[in-house]
């Protein structure tokens, strides 16, 4: 019965995200394709727009997508693309760092204020509507999450999963990259892992572990939407594929260590994996970022 729940609080986190994103998507998507040309001049503005739109969007996977579209149809380059990659990885962490102070006070309000949106007929209210709406089901499916942990780390099957991932922290890399690419969110997989951690079923180096992981497995949805589209295309979702994968075995090592520090700017584990995923993604792109040039030749050189 608790796995079933489970499932059903994923489906609900899944279906709150898209709600959500759907919203926001509806009050912007005029203008994001005037602001993808515009912005992409420089790795540094490129790095700031993507921030801005992954926020915008709630989706790191969905301005990938559009990105690769638009090097697919040749209306931005492949280098053009570089700062928007390390602008998604940023954005996405804002999602995280809002969730992490949500509470279960807040899930009745945010349902009850997006229904009654939902009744006007004016297009920007109703999105709003959605927005709103999206994220009671997110916040109620993360209080779900936190009530399921404890049980389903006592069950015969996760019980001694989640015991190999203390003993192995490189172990929670791997699931959550896996996971992350089956579920498709890598948010969604950071969430379940702030849930397991509230109930202390793992620990903060583990849900670190995860959290990288998880930057991972979320780049299955560009490559997939490369496919098809082109060599630049490609290559496009391979930088993003390189510049995730190469970030994640700088800090493997540390994790430990980036635990401790984490656990310095906050008193609640939520809020210290949030942190850890802003600081890891600031810490990853800024080290890149002087560096699109190289990385662009090591890029065509490889997948060229």
């Amino acid at each position: 019965m608790s796995f079933l729940l489970f499932i059903l609080y994923l489906t609900l986190f899944l279906g709150g995200m898209y709600i959500m994103r759907l919203g926001l998507k509806t009050v912007s998507h005029k203008k994001i394709s005037e602001w993808l040309l515009k912005f992409t001049s420089s790795p540094i503005t490129g790095l700031v727009f993507g921030t801005f739109l992954t926020v915008l969007l709630q989706s790191s996977s969905a301005v990938m997508i559009i990105t690769v579209g638009f090097v697919s149809a040749n209306l931005i380059s492949f280098k053009q693309s570089f700062g928007i990659i390390l602008g998604t990885n940023i954005g996405t962490t804002a999602t995280l760092e809002f969730l992490a102070f949500g509470t279960e006070q807040f899930i009745i309000p945010l349902l009850i204020f997006g229904s009654l949106c939902l009744l006007f007929r004016v297009n920007k209210i109703r999105s709003f509507g959605l927005f709103f709406y999206g994220l009671g089901a997110i916040f109620m499916a993360l209080f779900g999450f936190e009530r399921l942990a404890a049980p389903l780390a006592e069950s015969e099957v996760i019980g001694p999963f989640l015991l190999s991932l203390e003993a192995n922290v490189f172990l929670s890399v791997i699931a959550g990259c896996v996971i992350t690419a089956l579920i498709q969110s890598s948010t969604a997989m950071t969430g379940i892992a702030m849930g397991f951690l509230q109930a202390h079923a793992i620990s903060l180096p583990v849900a670190i572990g995860v959290m990288l992981g998880s930057n991972i497995g979320t780049c299955l949805d560009a490559y997939v939407a490369s496919l098809g589209g082109g060599k630049e295309a490609k290559k496009t979702a391979w930088a993003h594929i390189w510049l995730n994968v190469l970030g994640v075995m700088i800090f493997i090592p540390f994790i430990s260590q980036f635990s401790q520090i984490v656990s310095l700017f906050a008193s609640t584990p939520d809020n210290q994996l949030a942190h850890a995923s802003v600081l890891f993604n600031l810490i990853v792109s800024f080290i890149f970022l002087p560096f699109v040039n190289p990385f662009a030749r090591f890029i065509e050189k490889i997948h060229g």
